[in-house]
């Protein structure tokens, strides 16, 4: 009779993670139809409600939720931590559901009262699943360096929340001080780098190492890219928020923190173990991974140029290319490179938990339709940079091709991912 280890007893929970990321394939699939059918109410200035709408399908319904989904898995297998789904847990989901599609509703019609009250829904239910996650961080047995990253990311959600929720409430009793759009971009870069950036890098750590697969990185110098990236996303918001000219110097130091994190990948590359048997030459997670950091090159120059850029309605222009290399191409990227390697993980993982760990069942690296895998690449391949440039150039035509592109991508891995799971 096979022995159960402890390990094997903290088998990730399975329904609760998967409707979140099937939350998440969806709402991606929904801004990318809607950019696809009205791509010239995309390609016009990005402050309206429809773009706002878009923009928050992807923010919260595709990153937000794909990270919530991802920590039931990743924080048994990667972050030696207990991340069970309880009552309470599929509540906080049902919640943050109603409160997305509340917002996304409301932003479509123009009713800024629903909205505020959608969004102050949908945050109670990330805080919620936010204070779980750093709860459990908590108490793993972590490096204490990966484990500041994963709840600086918490905190700073519960901050970009907050701010949401009071821009949200703004619309209705106008009482915030500021320009608007300072207000907006300050509340933007603290969730997608305070946020999702911070806690990539942080799940990254751990990650990446069983990706590649490498030894793991130690030492202080993890502690690094978490100092420098908070400092510099905190500056950042407030001098955002202020207008000040210290935004520049902020936003070098994100760019340093980013830099020590890349270091450390570097390091990783360098430092190889053995390949598992059976794991293909051409891993497709590892090519979305590098197409996403290009992506995350090209918005960072594009991010420092715009800090010292008087506003005007090219740099808007650029500001809105900024925000699809910085959200779908990189964080959204980064999200597909994730699924690709974690996904037959833990499906492994399930159907031997099915069998009472007496059949081991096929290798991880067998389960992915390869095909599809190269015809997502092409769709993410060509989505990303056609989306950038038509909304840099106000081009209708550019917007369209990009969105069908991406949600041919995001189609065709949800299928792929139906196999996956399926045969667990």
């Amino acid at each position: 009779m096979a022995v159960v280890t402890s390990a094997q007893t903290r088998a990730p929970a399975r329904a609760l993670p998967l409707l979140y990321l099937g939350a998440a394939h969806m709402s991606l699939a929904l801004a990318c139809i809607f950019a696809g059918i009205w791509p010239r109410a995309t390609a016009g200035f990005f402050y309206h409600s429809w773009m706002l709408a878009l923009v928050h399908l992807v923010t919260l319904g595709w990153i937000t939720f794909s990270i919530l989904g991802a920590i039931y898995i990743v924080g048994p297998l990667a972050l030696r931590m207990e991340m069970p789904a309880r009552r309470a847990d599929y509540f906080a989901f049902v919640l943050a559901v109603i409160g997305l599609i509340g917002m996304v509703a409301q932003f479509w019609i123009g009713q800024f009262p629903g909205m505020a009250f959608s969004a102050a829904t949908i945050a109670l239910a990330v805080l919620f699943m936010t204070v779980r996650i750093a709860a459990g961080v908590r108490r793993a047995r972590l490096p204490a360096a990966v484990k500041t990253h994963i709840v600086l990311a918490c905190a700073n959600f519960w901050t970009a929340a907050s701010m949401g929720v009071l821009i949200a409430s703004d619309k209705v009793w106008h009482f915030l001080p500021g320009f608007v759009l300072s207000n907006v971009f300050a509340h933007a870069h603290l969730a997608a780098i305070g946020w999702a950036t911070m806690m990539v890098v942080g799940v990254g750590y751990r990650l990446l190492p069983m990706t590649f697969p490498s030894k793991m990185p130690s030492g202080r110098s993890v502690y690094a890219s978490a100092a420098l990236l908070e400092a510099g996303v905190l500056g950042l918001f407030f001098s955002l928020l202020r207008g000040s000219l210290w935004s520049l110097a902020f936003g070098f130091l994100i760019v340093a923190g980013l830099g020590v994190f890349a270091a450390h990948v570097v390091w990783m590359l360098r430092h190889p173990v053995s390949r598992p048997v059976g794991a293909p030459r051409l891993d497709f997670g590892l090519i979305h991974a590098a197409c996403a950091a290009l992506s995350l090159v090209a918005s960072v120059a594009i991010g420092l140029g715009l800090l010292v850029t008087p506003l005007s309605p090219r740099t808007l222009h650029a500001a809105a290319a900024y925000g699809v290399l910085g959200l779908v191409g990189f964080l959204g990227q980064m999200i597909v490179a994730m699924e690709a390697r974690l996904l037959p993980m833990v499906s492994w993982f399930w159907s031997y938990s099915a069998s009472g760990y007496m059949v081991p069942p096929r290798s991880p690296h067998t389960m992915r339709d390869r095909l599809l895998q190269a015809i997502v690449l092409g769709g993410w391949v060509i989505g990303v940079p056609a989306l950038a440039g038509g909304l840099f150039l106000e081009s209708a035509r550019l917007v369209s091709v990009g969105a069908w592109s991406l949600f041919v991508g995001v189609a065709l891995t949800t299928i792929d991912n139906a196999f996956v799971v399926s045969g667990s």
